[in-house]
């Protein structure tokens, strides 16, 4: 089994908001960008490391340094009148009982649970929610580990950070592993779990076995995913000592069993892959059988580039990774400050595209995962003199409507599905009849499959 060589820290450190002025690269902030810094990270949720400190960050070029961006809160993330009612309360050293008061008010404002999480995702066993369990599609449940609510580092766009900050009734989570498999019984048209958070490679490799052994006796159940950015945040993770050892056999044990394991990688810049230690545990997850898939969304100063993602995923295929989506930023936590146009994400998106090869052509993108389902931004036309959008379903909750294509109004600055208006005279993007049916039974239950007509009107 192989270990970590090169000059990337062993040793575990983390950063939490309190601990802001001790990293010493930020001696050289300002007061008042230290100040900044503590208000945002009042109410989003702040997490840094020493590698992403010490080997990914450029601190010549703070603060427009991409990982600087990716990982230490700005002023721009939250409105203007959110962070200055924040930080007056810091700076006059108001109670914490007012501070948390503010901060949850404004938590809650930002869309917390996007695309229907809490209203449509829980699914029901015995007539009662399951905890830690979200089933949107058909053949894939995604379920919340207890151990597993926390991440190396944080993102500052992240998609679930609600999961970090904030009241318990707002985060997904469950150590029932035993009510998950019964779920799986009773859906049979489940052929997927993704373990999810968080990240399931916080856990100790014996926690996570507790989590993966039961599901290996599912007959139905053909693929485990693993949802990480340990591979970006800390890649030791898979190198180094008897943790990293044991958590290859457990790949080779789920794969063993039958299982397709896929790691759901989340890189979203080429400089998470520039270090030796981050090219050796990507070779070493190859190693064990199990495949990575990468995917991360489209963030304005970070990598909204054409040039980045065309490198980005070059290294993924030259190190045995498989390209698999680029997301458009979601509508939750601080869009507005990462949000890049529809408009402008195509046009990267496709310059990006006709530089790689076709191993690299697997990725899909620009991509929205909105309440109806997953919505790629295929391209723009013109018909009968009016410039528009083409829209395809990948994924949806309805499984009639996959790969239905859509026409939207072409509009310059839509950043997101609700902000688009269908085309061709057609009042809602769903009004036609589906091609073809799907028969109910394989349908996940009657709470999640709407018609996509009903959900998007909401």
């Amino acid at each position: 089994m192989g270990q970590v060589t090169g000059n990337s820290p062993s040793t575990y450190r983390a950063y939490l908001r309190g601990a802001v002025d001790r990293i010493p690269q930020l001696q050289g902030l300002s007061d008042d960008q230290r100040l900044a810094l503590k208000t945002v990270s009042a109410v989003l949720p702040f997490k840094v490391n020493n590698y992403v400190v010490e080997e990914l960050i450029n601190w010549d070029d703070i603060p427009n340094d991409p990982i600087y961006q990716l990982t230490f809160p700005q002023e721009g993330m939250l409105a203007t009148d959110d962070f200055r009612r924040v930080r007056d309360l810091i700076h006059s050293e108001a109670s914490p009982g007012q501070l948390a008061v503010a901060v949850e008010e404004i938590r809650r404002g930002l869309n917390p649970h996007p695309g229907g999480q809490l209203e449509l995702n829980v699914p029901r066993l015995d007539g009662e929610p399951v905890a830690g369990l979200q089933h949107k599609y058909r053949e894939t449940v995604l379920f919340f580990p207890s151990h597993g609510q926390t991440c190396h580092a944080y993102c500052t766009y992240c998609f679930r950070w609600a999961q970090f900050v904030g009241s318990k009734e707002l985060k997904f989570a469950s150590s029932d592993v035993t009510t998950l498999v019964r779920y799986l019984a009773e859906h049979p048209e489940v052929t997927d779990v993704l373990i999810t958070g968080g990240d399931p490679m916080t856990m100790k490799t014996r926690v996570l076995r507790r989590y993966l052994e039961p599901l290996l006796e599912v007959e139905t159940l053909t693929s485990i995913r693993l949802g990480t950015k340990s591979v970006a945040w800390w890649p030791q993770r898979f190198l180094e000592g008897e943790e990293a050892d044991d958590l290859m056999r457990l790949f080779e044990q789920v794969q063993a069993r039958g299982k397709h394991l896929a790691l759901m990688a989340h890189y979203s810049h080429p400089r998470e892959l520039s270090t030796q230690v981050a090219e050796q545990a990507l070779r070493r997850i190859s190693s064990s059988g199990a495949v990575v898939r990468c995917q991360a969304p489209l963030i304005r100063g970070v990598n909204d580039s054409a040039e980045v993602w065309a490198e980005l995923w070059k290294r993924q295929v030259r190190l045995g990774a498989v390209p698999y989506y680029m997301f458009v930023e979601r509508d939750t936590g601080p869009k507005e400050y990462f949000k890049v146009p529809l408009a402008r994400a195509l046009d990267l998106f496709q310059e990006a595209y006709g530089t790689i090869s076709g191993l690299a052509r697997t990725v899909r993108g620009p991509t929205m995962s909105a309440t109806p389902g997953k919505v790629q931004v295929v391209g723009s036309t013109e018909v009968a003199g009016e410039r528009l959008f083409v829209l395809k379903v990948l994924q949806a909750r309805d499984p009639r409507w996959i790969n239905e294509i859509l026409f939207a109004r072409y509009d310059a600055e839509a950043a997101w599905l609700t902000e688009l208006r269908p085309a061709l005279g057609s009042d809602e993007f769903f009004a036609q009849t589906p091609r073809q049916a799907a028969p109910r039974a394989s349908r996940p239950s009657a709470r999640v499959a709407l018609p996509l007509a009903e959900v998007l009107g909401s």
